[in-house]
Order: structure tokens, then sequence, then C-alpha cells
């Protein structure tokens, strides 16, 4: 039988998905506020559905599966505020639903690891905020929901080498700071793999097998491009905007061990360098 995903919020993971799916015969929506996006939606063969213009009665007729990769905000999933009566209604015929949330929804573990089972104890707003729009997403009776925990996303047109080349790159140095990050396409086969044997109710950490010092990364990508590494500005003293400054609010490293074991995932990128080379390589 034809699948037919729709995808709310169709950006960069999204259309990751969408580049694996459409291949194999499935149908794929998604969701887009912009007229211009719609048409470079079209060209990837997504079919555009204008948010809050376009009438979703006949797509949510034919759908079969459910991605939700719009952010929340201060008043909740914006995906819900629309269509929640819709996906309440749909949510038995469903064989599948992904929401993408953040490993921002753990906080602060100054460096420590945290898996699927640790509290969710969210020190920015950001965090909060997918905190509750996870628990909306849960309250829908029926609905086959599986939650996406992302780290720091990575990948073609967002690596760390134009800000290296064009010398805007920073190293700033925040002790016991690391980040865990995830290349997309792994993103992309993780999401694939969860709709090959879906498991409703399941949580997955999604991140690679190296938590690393931001720092790190930007002096590796210089290595490989052979230009000279940033110099090391101290977190205290550095200059940098409030959402800037907000990303070093919490420091932890992810276990990713359930997408292994549950997944059958092998990850294409298991470290920032194994990335890195891989889109210098692409280039």
């Amino acid at each position: 039988m034809a699948k037919t995903l729709i995808s709310f919020g169709h950006g960069y993971s999204a259309s990751a998905l969408a580049k694996l799916l459409i291949p194999l015969g499935w149908t794929v929506y998604g969701t887009t506020r912009s007229a211009d996006r719609a048409e470079s939606l079209a060209r990837t063969g997504v079919i555009p559905v204008l948010w809050e213009q376009d009438n979703m009665d006949s797509v949510f007729a034919q759908a079969s599966h459910l991605l939700i990769a719009a952010g929340p905000d201060a008043e909740g999933d914006p995906t819900l505020r629309l269509y929640r009566d819709q996906i309440t209604t749909l949510a038995p015929q469903l064989e599948w639903a992904g929401y993408l949330s953040t490993t921002g929804v753990y906080g602060d573990h100054q460096g420590g690891w945290v898996d699927e089972n640790t509290p969710l104890t969210p020190s920015t707003r950001r965090g909060q905020w997918r905190v509750a729009a996870e628990s909306e997403w849960r309250s829908i009776p029926n609905l086959p929901l599986h939650i996406f925990r992302l780290a720091g996303i990575y990948g073609p047109g967002r690596g760390p080498f134009a800000k290296v080349r064009n010398g805007t790159a920073r190293r700033i140095i925040k002790e016991n700071q690391v980040f865990s990050r995830i290349h997309v396409d792994d993103i992309a086969q993780i999401l694939l793999a969860s709709i090959t044997r879906p498991n409703p109710g399941a949580v997955y950490n999604v991140c690679d097998d190296l938590a690393a010092p931001p720092e790190d990364v930007i002096a590796h990508a210089a290595d490989l491009l052979g230009l000279p590494i940033p110099l090391a500005e101290p977190f205290e003293s550095a200059d940098m905007t409030p959402m800037a400054r907000s990303f070093y609010a919490e420091s932890k490293r992810v276990r990713n061990d359930r997408i292994k074991q549950d997944l059958g995932v092998t990850l294409k990128y298991p470290d920032y360098r194994a990335g890195l080379a891989a889109l210098l390589g692409a280039e």
C-alpha cells in the first residue's frame, strides 16, 4: 500500500528524510510559510502545503505517517494550535508519528551523561517549551508517537567551514563545556529505521558517539582546511549575543545506545571528525 507522510515544518532534517522516502514510492507533503520555499520543495518531489493558507482536509485523508519538525513557542506547539482536532481524529488510523524534539530538555549536567530516562530539567526557555510540547503530543489519544531528541545538527550547508574560511569562526572556551552533535544524514536514517520498525511511545536520543568541546570542532575544521586555528576566547569575557550565550548554559554527554540496540542503526558519521571529512570531501 502507498505510504503518505505529512511533514509539519518541513525543513533541514525533514528534507533529508524525504530524500530517502520519495525514491521508495512515498508521497511526502511538506508545510511551509513561504511561497518561495514551496517552489523549492516542489523541485525536490515534496508536495508543498502553505501554512494557514491551503486546505488540509484532502491531505489528512491520505496520511499514513506524520513528522512534526515545527518548533514550539511561548504559546505552545504551532501544529497542534492549528490542527489538533484533525490530528486527534486521524490518530487511530496512523501507522507512525514522529516528533523532533531536542536534547535541551535534559538541562545542564555539567558534562555528565544523560539517557532517555534522565529527568527533564531544562534550564533554557526553549528547552522548557520543548518539554511542554512533548507533553502536548503525548496527550493525543491513540497517536502512535515516537519522540526524537536531537543534538546539535550539522551537514551540507551547516558546517563550520564557511566561518573558518571567512574568519568569523570563534573558539569560545568554557571549562568542562561539551556538546553532542548529529549529522543530518544520520537523522534521516534513524527516522527511517523507526518508521520501518515502529514502537509507539518510544523516545530516542539522536546524537553521535562523541560529545566534544565546540572549540575542538573549530580547530579540527581549520586543520582540515589548512588554515590558522582561531584564537581562544574565554567565555566569561567573550562578546556574544544573548542567544549565542544561551547555548553555553548547558553541558552534557548524551547516550545513544537505544538507536543502535532498538533500531539497529549504524551511524554513518560516528563523530564530528568523520562528518567534517565527508562534508569537505563532498565540496
